[in-house]
């Protein structure tokens, strides 16, 4: 089987989980695509064997969170920072769980009023970032670099690109145009909306958990 082993804190469980299982002997004949350099290093650590798409286009099943899941199961992902890497492997899976708590339920993409994130080029960023705020005017869009530490030093994605963070004070309708839109813009590498991507998204609250399937 080939899992798509996602890099956030509650994938970070599910790895740790299934190198116990696999030094128990309870799993075997597992292949883990990770989607960050830290998960990667991470499910070496484990003992558990890894591969790429190059090797396995389709992926059986990734298990991941996500940073918003709105009424139609579609995400937000990547504060993380691991977006393109993300959509890659999770884009080629059969099956794409997201498990959450239920505090990333939003009404709308966007909803939670935290980070959009979009991966870009560092070539010329401040420019693609005015692009994206005025390309979301309508919904009161704040396009932000993501800096790390005291001296605001751009964060660097895994590819050497920039993350553009956007904030909308309304929703952006149509998400499927709006991914249109934002992919036609030279120097976008990729977004964090995930849309129609998630199969199964799994919900703990505090009545328990609620499973959400998309068929």
């Amino acid at each position: 089987m080939v899992l798509g082993l996602g890099p956030g804190s509650t994938a970070k469980h599910v790895v740790d989980r299934i190198g116990e299982l696999l030094r128990q002997g309870k799993l075997k004949d597992i292949d883990g695509i990770p989607t960050s350099k830290k998960t990667h290093e991470q499910a070496l650590s484990l003992g558990i064997p890894l591969s790429d798409l190059n090797s396995h286009p389709v992926v059986d099943l990734a298990i991941d969170g996500a940073d918003e899941v709105d009424p139609y199961l579609n995400l937000v992902k990547g504060r993380g920072g691991s977006l393109l890497r993300e959509k890659m492997v999770e884009g080629a899976c059969k099956k794409f769980v997201v498990i959450v708590d239920e505090s990333k339920l939003v009404n709308y993409i966007g909803g939670s009023g935290l980070a959009m994130p979009v991966e870009v080029i560092q070539f010329c960023w401040k420019f693609t970032a005015s692009r994206l705020q005025n390309l979301f005017q309508e919904s009161g869009c704040v396009a932000k670099l993501r800096t790390l530490g005291e001296k605001a030093e751009p964060y660097v994605t895994d590819n050497g690109n920039y993350i553009i963070d956007l904030y909308f004070k309304q929703s952006i309708g149509d998400l499927k145009a709006a991914s249109d839109s934002i992919l036609q813009i030279a120097g976008v590498v990729e977004h964090g909306m995930f849309i129609d991507m998630a199969t199964t998204v799994i919900v703990a609250g505090e009545l328990g958990l609620t499973v959400k399937n998309k068929y």
